[in-house]
């Protein structure tokens, strides 16, 4: 028996009572009783496409969607399920005339995903979840109610009036479940609910060949058959809904749907029509005065109940085109109808009928079908005055003004609305379906259950043969090669492959990918996952399996590529044994394999700063490797670096204690040093009160062992990390030393991911240092020649040039090279690195003098480094921030930021000099002229320990500012004298015309 999985909807209906309804009859009374019940119950089960798999004491088990999956299983359960209702009804007033007894019922619905068998046994054993919960929910049920759960609510709700019930807590269910009591189904409304009343999106060719066709039958009196062909959702519904709008006042329209399944609905549509022609009284009106009127007529009301006299099949068909021609020559007819491929023949012979022998007559017949009507009926477009209109997929374009329209009701931001485009594919039903899922707040990558079910039916149609295809495809991914698909399929069977994908393409499930050779993809990711679903997960994990065995096999993809294929294959592979039971040791090998193929592409993805690719690989890596495994240190610890990059700096630290914890105890000294001097580097950053002595000491511990253990990679990082203790106390010379240390061991490793660091590091030094900011950009440039092709060093070295340039006046120049920046990271999610940033933009638009556009450079690092932590680099921020916002005249806000930079500044130099500038000012503006120059003084004496020109600058500046607003003239112009030489050693060419605004002229 093939063992499938499939998303059904299972129905259980018992008995209320029955115990005492023994007690009161005799078992053969009751015998009969119960059995006039169940063959009831089955009838009604059957009728409407479930399958009774089984009776458990007096309830009854059915399956919708076992036998064959359509896309109203959840529907025809409900239907089914309210049906019984009102067969009970009949047969208790049976039961009551015969046995005194009357029954009662209660139901539970419910939707999910099982496995099942092919039906090719006794029983089809159906199990799984879903099963259990549809038990429960019957078994909550009051007598006479259906409840149902929330994935078939879901599938239903625009169908059925619901009430909800209290969340039931359910045996052996650890969550409540909300669930629904079924009151009535709404005839004839569909499942889920269409947008037939927005706006028309795109169509423009479609809605013009349609009124070509209608134009033309007016013209020439002729009845035309055009049919919209295209698959469900895309769209054919709505454009015939714009025709009739559009010739309403030049036409009657008609309108008929053909449905799924049901008795006596061969001409339903017709019967629909007739019914708003006012039956036989309104036909007979309608006719009056037309030759053989009466004959007409009876022809007519045959197609819809027992004809007075026998009628034939050609007098029938005769009757309905003489009153459609009657009806148009009144005035021209649009005749809509619906869902023709569920059509049975007899309609379609008579739609070819009228379409041939109609005479004298504007009529369109407007027929709407999925592409499966032309495998039942290949000849249709064939038919004489035959139009066929295919509906295609709305552009990228189109798409995204139907995404604009549904955002108004429900908001989508930019992920989701990528999300919904890309898998929707230009179907506007998925579109639709998707965003409503998500504003239920499901998951983004989960597919609406309206659309499984409708791709879950389609599969479900398809040949054995080509639906194993499929699902081969389907574990190849989006993009199919032939050959994966050849490998995957028994031998046996591959001689027929090429023909089943070529009626797959046929079939609109696959297309072939242009410019590839026996390649495809799929139409939809949708069909692709809906086809993944359907595969058992014994067969899934064998064929991850084969597949990874396939990629090595034939090196598929650059070598990056094919590893993390490669790994991909084997991770899922052992996931679903995981799954089936506790791995065996084969699992275990599939694992390890996988854990280390993916740490490997991880670490690539880590050293090119691609951060969000990093951690999700690396964090599969190691869940994927035993605690023994040699690799796993080393994983963590990068992964904690991404982590870090990304601010996630909880995390960071967590993986970080972690290593040092495993290191100390299995004597990995190696690791241990690395970690001390990453934790060391980590609490500097995040803890205000570390001290940079602290760095700087486990620093030049970790470079002696490193040195012993002959590690240049160990020495890169601890010479770049002791790099940061002179920086943080001003010495940017001997930080620059430490610096080219590091750049030397790291090129020596062969670390490229240590050589950009060093390189940003040095960057940073040239900025703030004593370098002249020509020299600098000097050295700028040949780095720039050196990272060629680098892209993230080379923004390292960017932001260096754009804040080198605004010093020097070139203040455009810095703030297109800080835009060109800030797109990079945000697309890379670097979080600390769009930090720095903020930092170099904000002083490349205080240079050019617009403190407006500094404000927002700054707040949005700030803002970022708020969910970082107690930083000591908050510190400086927050008085980078408060100096624009006082320049604009805020002063409370910026006395409230100054105070937060005092308060975490600790040993910081650049915050301690920076609050005591903003809060001098403060208090000069404010009369408080004795505090401010000593607060002034006192930035100018800890930026005077330092080699930093413009921190040195810009403190005596803020003195003579302060000094001048107290009314000492010349010590104010000898302080503004000593920034102004300041300035023009380092080259600062904008704050040199500041230094000398306050009348002093450049020293000669």
């Amino acid at each position: 028996m093939v063992v499938t999985r499939r998303t059904v909807t299972v129905l259980f209906a018992d008995v209320v009572d029955s115990t005492a309804l023994g007690e009161r009859l005799d078992a053969e009374s009751l015998r009969q009783v119960m059995s006039r019940y169940f063959e009831r119950v089955s009838a009604v089960l059957e009728r409407h496409g479930g399958t009774v798999e089984k009776f458990i004491g007096d309830a009854v088990m059915a399956v919708f969607g076992l036998s064959e999956l359509h896309e109203d299983d959840a529907l025809r359960a409900v239907r089914a399920a309210v049906d019984l209702r009102q067969v009970l009804a009949h047969l208790n007033d049976e039961l009551s005339r015969d046995q005194g007894v009357r029954i009662g019922i209660r139901v539970g619905v419910n939707t999910g995903e099982v496995v099942a068998g092919d039906g090719s046994g006794a029983q089809a054993l159906v199990t799984g979840d879903p099963v259990n919960v549809a038990k429960r929910l019957e078994e909550a049920a009051r007598t006479g109610e259906i409840l149902v759960g929330d994935t078939s609510r879901r599938l239903i709700e625009n169908a059925v009036l619901l009430e909800p019930r209290e969340e039931l807590t359910l045996k052996g269910k650890t969550q409540p479940l909300t669930a629904w009591n079924v009151l009535a189904v709404i005839e004839g409304a569909p499942a889920y609910a269409r947008r037939l009343d927005a706006t028309l999106v795109g169509r423009h060719e479609e809605l013009r060949a349609l009124r070509v066709a209608f134009d033309g039958a007016v013209t020439d009196r002729v009845c035309q058959l055009v049919t919209l062909l295209g698959p469900a959702g895309i769209g054919k519904s709505r454009l015939a809904a714009e025709l009739c709008a559009t010739v309403r006042n030049e036409a009657r329209v008609l309108r008929g749907h053909c449905l799924a399944y049901g008795e006596g609905i061969t001409f339903w549509p017709l019967v629909q029509i007739v019914g708003v022609l006012g039956s036989e009284q309104g036909v007979g009106e309608l006719l009056a005065g037309a030759e053989d009127a009466e004959r007409i007529g009876d022809g007519v009301m045959s197609v819809i109940g027992p004809p007075q006299t026998a009628v034939d099949t050609g007098e029938m068909f005769w009757a309905v085109r003489r009153c459609l021609e009657e009806l148009a020559r009144q005035q021209p007819l649009v005749i809509l109808i619906e869902d023709i491929h569920w059509a049975e023949p007899k309609l379609l012979d008579l739609l070819e009928y009228l379409a041939g022998w109609t005479n004298d007559a504007p009529i369109v017949l407007l027929c709407l079908a999925r592409p499966d009507l032309l495998d039942k009926r290949p000849a249709w477009l064939a038919a004489p005055k035959a139009i066929g209109i295919t509906v295609a997929p709305l552009t990228q374009a189109e798409s995204d003004a139907l995404l604009d329209q549904i955002a108004e009701e429900w908001p989508l931001e930019s992920a989701a609305r990528t999300r919904i485009s890309d898998a929707a594919e230009g179907n506007p039903l998925y579109v639709e379906q998707m965003a409503a899922m998500l504003a239920e707040g499901a998951s983004l990558e989960a597919i609406p259950p309206s659309i499984h079910a409708l791709l879950a039916a389609r599969l479900d149609r398809l040949p054995l043969e080509e639906r194993a295809v499929l699902e081969r495809a389907a574990i190849t991914g989006k993009e199919i090669s032939r050959g994966a698909v050849l490998q995957l399929t028994a031998e046996q069977a591959r001689q027929e492959v090429d023909m089943h994908l070529l009626s797959l393409v046929r079939k609109e499930f696959l297309a072939p990918r242009p410019g590839r050779e026996d390649a495809y993809r799929f139409r939809h990711t949708l069909i692709r996952d809906a086809a993944y679903a359907g595969i058992s997960k014994e067969l899934r994990a064998q064929l991850h399996e084969q597949f990874a065995d396939y990629a090595a096999r034939t090196k598929m993809g650059r070598a990056g590529e094919v590893d993390e294929i490669i790994g991909y294959h084997l991770e899922q592979a052992y996931r679903f044994w995981e799954q089936l039971g506790p791995p065996a040791d084969h699992a275990s090998v599939l694992a390890e394999r996988a854990g280390e193929l993916l740490g490997a592409v991880g670490r690539r993805a880590f050293a090119r700063d691609d951060m969000h690719a990093a951690i999700n690989l690396l964090d599969r890596a190691l869940s994927l490797l035993t605690g023994a495994h040699p690799a796993r240190l080393e994983l963590s610890r990068e992964l904690s670096s991404a982590f870090w990059a990304i601010g996630e700096i909880v995390r960071a630290e967590s993986l970080l204690n972690g290593v040092l914890e495993i290191a100390a105890a299995t004597g990995d000294r190696r690791m241990e040093w690395y970690g001390r001097v990453d934790r060391a580097h980590l609490r500097l950053m995040i803890d205000a009160h570390a001290s940079a002595n602290e760095l700087e000491e486990i620093t030049q511990n970790a470079i002696r062992v490193f040195e012993e253990l002959h590690d240049d990679a160990g020495l890169a990082q601890a010479w770049r990390r002791l790099s940061l203790a002179p920086r943080a106390r001003g010495d940017f010379a001997a930080s620059e030393q430490a610096v080219e240390r590091a750049l030397h061991h790291a090129r020596r490793a062969g670390d490229a991911h240590e050589e950009a660091r060093s390189i940003d590091n040095l960057c940073a030094i040239l900025v703030y240092g004593p370098t002249p900011t020509a020299s600098a950009l000097r050295r700028c440039t040949e780095l720039l020649e050196t990272t060629k092709g680098k892209r993230l060093v080379e923004t390292y070295v960017m932001s260096a040039m754009a804040i080198l340039k605004a010093m020097r006046g070139a203040s455009d120049e810095g703030r297109a090279i800080c835009r060109e920046v800030e797109e990079f990271y945000d697309k890379l999610g670097l979080r600390l690195a769009l930090v720095a940033l903020s930092e170099i933009c904000g002083t490349v638009e205080s240079l050019a003098g617009d403190p407006s556009a500094a404000e927002a450079a700054l707040r949005h690092g700030y803002e970022l480094l708020a969910t970082v932590g107690d930083a000591s680099f908050v510190a400086f921020q927050a008085g980078l921030l408060a100096e624009v916002v006082l320049e604009q005249g805020r002063t409370d806000e910026a006395a409230g930021l100054a105070r937060v930079s005092e308060q975490r500044a600790a040993a910081d130099i650049g915050a301690q000099t920076q609050w005591r500038r903003t809060r001098a000012k403060l208090e000069a503006l404010s009369g408080r002229h004795r505090r401010a120059i000593s607060l002034a003084r006192e930035a100018v004496e800890i930026a005077g320990r330092t080699d930093a020109l413009n921190m040195r600058g810009d403190a005596l500046l803020r003195l003579a500012e302060v000094l001048e607003l107290a009314g000492r003239g010349e010590e104010a112009e000898k302080s503004a004298r000593e920034a102004l030489a300041l300035y023009q050693r380092k080259g600062n060419l904008v704050s040199a015309r500041r230094a000398s605004a306050l009348g002093v002229h450049p020293v000669r």
